[in-house]
């Protein structure tokens, strides 16, 4: 008879941004003997640092953080790409007995991680083409407008501005001859050999926008303007996917004389507390997240949190077999 598979904890921390993900993970990994793994496609990027909310080598306090700065600005990243690098991560930390904790900003990354993807149509660059014409050619929201008629459940998931989402779906819309949602439905290979422990941060609206004003001030004072002017300096090209991050192309603009300071500042507060609405959305949905009301940086919160964990790892560490779980 073949041995039981061992089964292994990983923790992964969901949340709106500016709610504390990322201090609560540094904590945890301090108490835990863990290591932190980066789930938000915008931080993959070397470069874009400030804008991304990357923790700083302070803010890390020592301990290593996994799947940062992996990509360059000119190469796309997706979901089953992310999978396959968090796989390696995960299987070097079983290697050495380390708890993996995800930051997870993008949803459908970390679904990807734990369901595995839909056995999704390959990227067709003559269609992709065609559709970037196509929106240059006709008004804001093209796209979205195309998608909703090929898949309205999808087009209430994707912002009107995110293009590179909007050609990705009405792409498998096409190739696929249905609906991207029916695609998904379709399922795909679940990870194996981990259970995953899912903590939710839920701060009080109000508190949260007010942090995330304070928190793009904060980026803006700590040379988030030189950053993207560094960028556009190295020869970055305008239309690189990093760029469409939220403030990005508002600071591009900044930088060219086209708007003002004040101007971007607003313009990036109203389309963060936009993505909050719309990460909270998601991650509502996702299923046995254990919610804690506020910040992942408050003390009180991160011992109930630490509490939790423990009384959740406790069965599994006894007996450590699929047979814990």
């Amino acid at each position: 008879m073949s041995q039981p598979q061992t089964i292994l904890p990983l923790i992964a921390i969901v949340g709106p941004t500016s709610s504390g993900k990322s201090a609560l993970a540094v904590w945890l990994a301090e108490h835990l003997e863990g290591e932190i793994v980066a789930c938000d496609s915008t931080q993959l990027y070397r470069g874009f640092d400030i804008g991304t909310g990357k923790p700083d080598p302070a803010a890390r306090r020592g301990i290593p953080h996994h799947l940062l700065d992996v990509l360059e600005a000119h190469e796309a990243a997706t979901a089953g790409e992310y999978r396959e690098m968090a796989e390696r991560v995960l299987a070097s930390l079983a290697s050495r007995g380390r708890l993996p904790i995800f930051t997870v900003g993008t949803g459908l990354y970390l679904r990807a991680l734990l369901e595995g993807l839909a056995d999704a149509p390959p990227r067709s660059e003559q269609l992709r083409e065609r559709l970037r014409v196509s929106a240059r050619e006709h008004r804001s929201g093209h796209l979205h407008r195309i998608l909703k008629r090929l898949d309205g459940q999808a087009a209430g998931r994707i912002a009107l501005s995110d293009e590179q989402k909007l050609i990705r779906a009405i792409e498998v819309c096409l190739v696929a001859k249905k609906s991207i949602s029916e695609v998904h439905r379709g399922g795909g290979k679940p990870l194996s050999g981990w259970r995953p422990l899912k903590i939710g941060l839920l701060p009080p609206r109000e508190l949260l926008y007010e942090r995330i004003h304070a928190r793009t001030d904060d980026m803006l004072e700590h040379g988030w303007l030189a950053e993207v002017e560094e960028l556009a300096a190295r020869g970055t090209a305008d239309n690189s996917k990093p760029f469409d991050f939220i403030g990005y192309r508002d600071l591009l603009a900044v930088s060219r004389g086209l708007r003002s300071v004040d101007q971007a500042r607003a313009a990036i507060q109203q389309a963060t507390r936009r993505y909050a609405k719309r990460q909270l959305t998601w991650f509502r949905k996702e299923e046995e997240v254990r919610w804690f009301e506020g910040f992942g940086d408050h003390p009180v919160l991160q011992s109930d949190v630490l509490r939790w964990v423990h009384h959740q790892l406790r069965p599994a560490g006894r007996q450590g077999t699929a047979g814990s779980v």
